[in-house]
């Protein structure tokens, strides 16, 4: 969609948050198509908001005082669906493995999803979506050839939403995740959300000098991974922007060239 804005990445309250998504809502109900995303934190928000919504009286409130001027009105009826769900709900597990031309043979995966996409699980995880949304990182990083290592902190927040404010909890949360993962044996950590992987891979470097200790664990984008599963060189992938080297998960995979 063209000339939308940012969802307020759970910092902005819902005051200021509600009107902006409810302008993409409609811009996405103009276009009869559902909104994906690649991002959990996106997802999480945007979920949220439409379940307020839902409410008609401050729908139309929200759509008197904030897009009228316009000319927009958001009708309720968007879906949003994060990618994750779209791989495993839309595209399928099966489709997914036949078109896998690097399997990932038992690379050490360590998942998290964050805090955001399971949560509230009400919204996030209705009973409908049970069976394929409680594991469906998981049931990803196998589809792919991955051996699955369960991180500890799995579903916590990784630490971004309080780095101005709090820093140093900050690190501390992002030096748990990812040393957990080093000490289980992982060779990269993924995840569905980028601002946990601006997090982990960002601040990784900070979070093993607050903590005085080495970590250097790759972390990846969900789409990162299954890029590399399809075919994708590691600098189509853009792995050579990230912070912290990713040579550990190209050598495992047979690159011959580094990104």
């Amino acid at each position: 969609m063209k000339d939308v804005g940012c969802t307020g990445a759970g910092v902005l309250s819902r005051e200021i948050s509600d009107p902006i998504n409810a302008r993409t809502f409609a811009k996405a109900e103009m276009s009869n198509l559902p909104i994906m995303t690649i991002c959990s934190t996106c997802q999480g928000v945007m979920t949220q908001a439409q379940h307020r919504l839902k409410d008609e009286e401050y729908r139309n409130y929200i759509n008197s005082e904030f897009l009228s001027d316009e000319g927009l009105e958001y009708k309720g009826t968007v879906e949003i669906r994060h990618m994750l769900w779209a791989v495993v709900e839309d595209f399928g597990l099966e489709r997914l493995r036949k078109i896998v031309v690097r399997s990932l043979e038992g690379l050490p995966v360590a998942h998290f999803y964050g805090c955001y996409l399971k949560r509230p699980p009400e919204l996030m995880v209705p009973p409908e979506f049970a069976k394929t949304r409680k594991t469906a990182l998981e049931d990803v990083i196998e589809a792919l050839g991955g051996k699955v290592i369960k991180s500890s902190g799995r579903g916590k927040c990784c630490g971004f939403p309080i780095l101005t404010s709090n820093e140093a909890n900050s690190l501390q949360m992002c030096g748990d995740h990812t040393i957990d993962a080093k000490e289980k044996g992982a060779v990269t950590l993924v995840t569905p959300c980028p601002l946990c992987h601006l997090e982990l891979d960002g601040k990784q470097a900070d979070a093993a000098a607050y903590r005085g200790e080495d970590i250097n664990m790759p972390v990846l984008h969900l789409p990162q991974l299954i890029g590399l599963a399809l075919g994708f060189t590691a600098k189509e992938m853009a792995m050579q922007r990230h912070l912290v080297s990713t040579g550990a998960v190209e050598d495992a995979l047979g690159f011959e060239v580094k990104a």
